[in-house]
């Protein structure tokens, strides 16, 4: 009876811990992610706001609300900025000096996602005028005298570069106020993100940005060992395999940017509504569908990664909630079929959740849970559909650890079952 028992606490009792993401580094084995041993597998969303509130102590709980709904719909990765460059209420006033409100602010979103089970990746910097971004660094560099021509040159000036080096360095070791642990030792965060959805079109032949993910993933690994990063693309194509991409091109490469030994796992985006905005709606979802499952076969077969669809979404300005359920219904269920058959796609990541009473930071593309009950089912569906798939992983991971066990007790009662059988005994 009592071996009955321990069996079943070896099987069983892991998979009530499954619902929340585990204190472990996540790791990567192939084309998996591996969480305690095991294939991890999780759904998430984006909040890049979540600093920003966390900083001002009356908008603070908007924070805790959306880490505790979020679990209450079955998601465990979040992904938000680990940015704000000059501007208002910065986290970095200019380079190397920063706001200690605002990093108190990070502190308390990253401690907030280990309270909750929660795995964060952090985004480094932006692409985009919004929040600095690389705008910001050049106009830096521009003040201490660098003749700087583009935005683009972010990603070749040698003083913008250093810029950028010290804020990775900042980042990566600071000591969180709140738990005492340095954010590269920290497991709650399950990843870094060099930039939010690089780009660089004045080098259609995707040279730059290759130099530049190398070096700075490089730069980024000597830092910090432990924890996973990706490049923060959104899929698009190199010249290779152009005519797979919307009709524009962006200076980067899906396959040779990820390529990158540094690199641990893809990113893709998806928008078919601004990608295609001419199209039909039916055109968009033929073209999502298509651009999902490339994505999936080029990780699986050419680069031998997993492959994060780390931001998606549909605005409802222009269209009703249904074709956003629609949307999110085919990304799920691409991630889902991989998932299930032990391939590339690990998640997905729509954009974005808000919380009640945030009305001046809907973009047509939020999620508040309360208000749209089709798209939360959506939501819970696809995260209990991961988890169910990491319970059997780790219920086969018991199984053959109980089988071990028992062939070694097996084998040491037979050595010492045959040792008292032994002449002179």
């Amino acid at each position: 009876m009592k071996l009955g028992i321990s069996i079943f606490i070896l099987l069983f009792l892991p998979l009530v811990l499954l619902a929340k993401a585990d204190d472990g580094f996540v790791r990567t084995k192939g084309q998996q992610l591996i969480l305690n041993g095991t294939p991890f597998y999780a759904n998430g969303f984006n909040a890049y706001w979540l600093m920003y509130f966390a900083s001002d102590p009356s908008q603070k709980p908007k924070v805790s609300s959306a880490f505790q709904q979020a679990v209450d719909h079955g998601l465990s990765i979040g992904r938000t900025w680990a940015f704000n460059d000059g501007g208002y209420s910065p986290l970095q006033y200019s380079p190397g000096q920063y706001n200690e409100k605002m990093f108190q602010g990070l502190d308390f979103v990253v401690a907030e996602a280990r309270k909750y089970g929660m795995k964060l990746i952090l985004s480094l910097v932006n692409n985009y005028e919004s929040m600095g971004g690389k705008k910001q660094y050049v106009e830096w560099a521009r003040s201490q005298g660098q003749a700087i021509s583009s935005e683009d040159e972010f990603f070749t000036n040698p003083v913008v570069k250093g810029f950028y080096k010290n804020h990775i360095k900042s980042i990566l070791t600071r000591v969180n106020s709140i738990t005492g642990v340095a954010y590269k030792d920290d497991p709650t965060i399950m990843a870094w993100e060099l930039m939010n959805e690089v780009r660089c079109p004045s080098d259609p032949s995707g040279n730059t940005i290759q130099a530049w993910i190398k070096e700075m993933a490089s730069y980024l690994k000597s830092i910090d060992g432990k924890h996973l990063l990706e490049a923060g693309l959104e899929g698009f194509y190199g010249q290779s395999k152009y005519q797979w991409n919307p009709n524009f091109q962006v200076g980067t490469d899906f396959i040779a940017n990820n390529q990158i030994p540094e690199i641990d796992f893809a990113t893709v985006h998806s928008y078919p509504d601004q990608w295609l905005s001419g199209s039909s709606y039916e055109n968009q979802l033929s073209f999502l569908n298509t651009w999902l499952n490339d994505h999936i076969q080029d990780a699986q077969n050419i680069l031998h990664k997993p492959v994060l669809f780390a931001e998606f979404g549909k605005s409802i300005k222009y269209s009703g909630a249904d074709q956003r359920d629609q949307l999110f219904n085919a990304v799920y269920s691409a991630v889902y079929s991989s998932a299930r058959g032990g391939g590339a796609a690990i998640g997905g990541m729509f954009w974005q959740l808000l919380v009640e009473g945030m009305d001046s930071f809907r973009d047509g593309y939020e999620v508040v849970l309360s208000e749209s009950p089709s798209t939360a089912n959506l939501i819970t569906q696809e995260s209990r559909r991961l988890i169910h798939i990491r319970r059997m992983y780790a219920k086969l991971r018991n199984i053959e650890k109980w089988k071990r066990a028992k062939e070694m007790k097996k084998a040491q009662w037979e050595a010492s079952r045959g040792g008292n059988n032994s002449p002179g005994n």
